[in-house]
């Protein structure tokens, strides 16, 4: 496992499932804005992380566009090479620059976006691409050859749906991310303020426009830089797992999380647009569709049927072991 590291400590877990894991600095001074590559890809370049590579003949798996900097190395030649793309990444990067009230980093979007789609040519020099999701596949396979969906690796062996009834409604994500924030407001002020159930926001850094929108709403809590464990202790006791999304890009890990951990997902199309997850989710895309649907829910307790759903189609189309298994037959 080869890691840039900028600002983390070191993973001391995954030395236990790792024969061995190699950190290098990420170069993160901002000369790299002027590049002519893109930021996120420039600073993810080591010649240590070359060498180490060059000790070996193993096969190469890329872990998303921006580490891709030595994907046409002469040096890499001869091995096979994977890369795995989490989404289409100027795509994602056109829509945080819609949503980001920054004008800096809007503009740092923007202008990254339009580099990350010139850099996409250098898929061709991959064996093999492995695209999240079905749409994805679809786009990239337009391009590039030897593109095959496998979808998203998770944290969860098997559906675990707690058999009481929730007592609040949950929104969470990461809040520092311009889509997640622009989210989480519009459930604050098009639906969590119009009804009285509990509803609870949570996530990194919650924008100081997002706790002020909230605060004048006793039912309304946002909890802000809680850890893991606790985000996963709130979607099992949770009712309904609210979550819209107006970026309809790859697959949003924390929708599989609330799939197979919590009760109800309501979500609104963009978040399960060809994704394969469609009949797992209740869908309304208004702010009003939401809130009746929301009254609807908190009082119906989950039933066995929706848990056998699940089930069956998380475990066909979303199992880390089968989807392990089309990875390595990449590497034949």
């Amino acid at each position: 496992m080869h890691c840039f590291e900028y600002g983390r400590a070191e993973a001391l877990n995954l030395e236990s499932i790792c024969e061995k894991v190699y950190y290098y600095k990420r170069q993160m001074s901002k000369q790299y804005l002027i590049n002519t590559l893109p930021f996120v890809v420039v600073t993810r370049s080591s010649e240590k992380l070359m060498e180490t590579l060059l000790r070996d003949k193993h096969p190469i798996l890329f872990e998303g566009l921006h580490c891709c900097f030595h994907l046409e190395d002469a040096r890499l030649k001869s091995r096979i090479k994977i890369v795995r793309m989490h989404n289409i990444e100027h795509e994602y990067y056109i829509n945080l620059e819609k949503v980001e009230k920054s004008l800096f980093r809007k503009i740092y979007f923007g202008i990254e976006a339009k580099k990350l789609k010139r850099f996409e040519k250098i898929l061709n020099k991959a064996n093999h691409i492995a695209a999240i999701s079905p749409s994805d596949t679809r786009e990239l396979a337009t391009r590039y050859q030897n593109v095959r969906h496998i979808t998203a690796f998770h944290p969860n062996e098997k559906v675990n749906i707690e058999d009481r009834k929730g007592s609040f409604c949950l929104y969470h994500g990461n809040l520092e991310v311009g889509e997640n924030n622009e989210a989480a407001l519009f459930l604050v002020n098009e639906v969590f303020s119009k009804i009285k159930i509990p509803f609870v926001i949570a996530g990194r850094k919650p924008s100081a426009e997002l706790l002020e929108a909230a605060s004048p709403f006793s039912h309304i809590t946002v909890k802000g830089n809680i850890n893991t464990p606790e985000i996963d202790e709130l979607i099992k006791n949770a009712q309904i797992n609210v979550l819209p999304t107006f970026q309809a890009t790859g697959i949003k890990l924390k929708l599989l999380a609330a799939l197979f951990n919590g009760r109800y997902c309501l979500v609104n199309t963009p978040m399960v647009l060809n994704t394969g997850l469609e009949n797992l989710c209740i869908i309304k895309d208004s702010a009003e569709e939401m809130k009746n649907e929301i009254l609807r829910l908190f009082e119906l307790p989950i039933n066995t049927s929706e848990r056998e759903k699940r089930e069956t189609i998380l475990s066909e189309q979303f199992s880390n072991s089968v989807n392990v298994k089309k990875l390595i037959d990449l590497l034949s």
